[in-house]
């Protein structure tokens, strides 16, 4: 038993770090494995008799106490656990035993290295391998056991006698292990598949001023051209057409986006931005209660100038047979009550009814349409981050028809054009840019240009007029919205 008693130090270590690596704490894996391989080859030449093998062991204490902190006691510790193992190991030993041969020293610093080199390809295939299977959506512990643990557990046949017997009894957990990776990772590419949560976003390269290949609005103004103290443009993704051509109209052909003028940072940031007085002008749809809050915490006064007006619309996969939904059929749905299509005339199929995250324009418009009725909580994977990925959803979940989503009609009809998926009417009533203007689509919302109080920038009423104005209103007309003027 005393010849164990060195395998102390290294068993302990192993689990620790095997549960952290769980955890994902462990930032330093080569000085880890170092540590283990010093305190194995210490434990393996104590067991064999050999007791200047207890100096491997202190080599990573020697590294802790250098490393400060709490491991200078731990260090302390295990120095004093090998001091007062080898002086007992040597007191006990059996003085008539023939000492170890240089044929026996070698064979076990040879099984030594193999074992330290099984433990390297351990690591390595970890990370290399653990990458590239959690890339996937392969569970991390699947990852980290099958990579690290299992292969760590052919040690034995490097030092036992019984070799054959014990890789049968091997072979069983690692069957066991990879039927159950092939399992998970099955099941995670059937999710992948069904739900689908990557889609771009508004490529904005496509809307950028000053370029001849731009897909924005172009008109030379002949009423405004600001030189100087230029006002800090930002806005939402589906408006971002509408202030670039605002910019190529008026400003000069210089300014570049995220040149510290021309912003792109979504309603969020821009909203947080405008909230800290970081720009002058935002362009979106009225901001969320927890935004407006955060301009209040800022000692910042939002005023809000409707400079254009664009519908809110809902929309389902092609294949859907549903046309129209009613106002209140679709707040039956985003509250949870209305659960299956066959409650508003369709198939016998349960809805999927995506969100976008919260703090996001269209996902505040939603809050707004629905008024005082809750909205449920979406399940994570019907929430999207990008107005873009809501639409791509829509377009591929599971029975694709079973779906519905919201937006802007102009990111929806201009920007994306998905050609998988159909805008519903609502109480009857196509959201044309013509029933927009003429007030029967009944879910519009004005799009604002929003600036604070405290602003002594002149240049930003003056810029405010222009975008009123008659070359201001054309850009929104012909971007694909409504202007006020009408």
């Amino acid at each position: 038993m005393k010849k164990y008693l060195g395998y102390i130090p290294a068993v302990l270590f192993t689990i620790f770090y095997l549960l952290t690596g769980l955890t994902g704490a462990i930032s330093a894996i080569p000085m880890v494995l170092i540590w283990l391989g010093c305190f194995y080859i210490a434990a393996v030449l104590l067991h064999k008799g050999i007791i200047w093998g207890g100096v491997f062991g202190l080599f990573p204490v020697l590294h802790m106490i250098y490393r400060g902190g709490s491991e200078i006691l731990i260090g302390i510790a295990i120095i004093l656990f090998y001091l007062i193992l080898c002086f007992y190991l040597w007191k006990k030993r059996d003085v008539d035993a023939p000492a170890p041969t240089n044929k026996a020293i070698f064979v076990v610093l040879a099984k030594i290295a193999l074992t330290v080199a099984v433990l390297v390809m351990s690591a390595y295939t970890a990370v290399i391998g653990g990458m590239i299977l959690m890339s996937e959506g392969v569970h991390q512990v699947f990852a980290y056991i099958g990579m690290v643990v299992l292969p760590s557990l052919l040690l034995p046949l490097i030092w036992l006698k019984k070799k054959k017997k014990f890789l049968i009894i091997w072979l069983i957990p690692a069957a066991i292990y990879f039927i159950s990776l092939g399992v998970h990772y099955g099941l995670e590419k059937y999710d992948q598949s069904i739900t689908i949560n990557t889609a771009p976003n508004i490529n904005v390269y496509e809307y950028l001023p000053f370029r001849e290949d731009s897909k924005i609005v172009k008109i030379n103004s002949e009423t405004l051209k600001l030189t100087d103290d230029l006002p800090v443009i930002d806005g939402a993704a589906a408006f971002f057409p509408v202030y670039s051509a605002f910019v190529n109209a008026v400003y000069p052909e210089t300014t570049e986006l995220y040149d510290g003028v021309f912003e792109y940072n979504n309603t969020p940031g821009g909203y947080q931005l405008l909230a800290e007085k970081g720009i002058d002008l935002f362009l979106g749809v009225y901001p969320s209660e927890e935004q407006k809050a955060y301009a209040e915490e800022c000692d910042t006064t939002f005023v809000y100038t409707p400079v254009g007006t664009e519908a809110f619309v809902f929309f389902v996969h092609k294949d859907n047979p549903i046309d129209n939904l009613t106002t209140e059929q679709i707040k039956g749905i985003y509250s949870g009550e209305i659960t299956n299509w066959k409650q508003v005339g369709g198939k016998n199929e349960e809805i999927a009814a995506f969100q976008r995250n919260e703090g996001s324009g269209s996902q505040s418009m939603l809050q707004r349409f629905m008024g005082d009725t809750p909205i449920m909580e979406a399940p994570t994977e019907m929430v999207n981050t990008m107005m873009s990925g809501i639409i791509e959803q829509v377009s591929s979940y599971r029975s694709k028809s079973n779906s519905i989503g919201f937006s802007f009609r102009y990111y929806v009809e201009g920007i994306i054009q998905n050609p998988d998926i159909k805008v519903l009417s609502v109480d009857g009533v196509a959201p044309t840019a013509e029933n927009i203007r003429n007030g029967s689509y009944p879910i519009v919302t004005p799009m604002y240009a929003v600036t604070y109080e405290e602003n002594t920038n002149e240049n930003v009423d003056l810029l405010l007029q222009w975008i009123l104005s008659e070359e201001g209103q054309y850009i929104i007309e012909e971007t694909g919205y409504v202007g006020v003027s009408d």
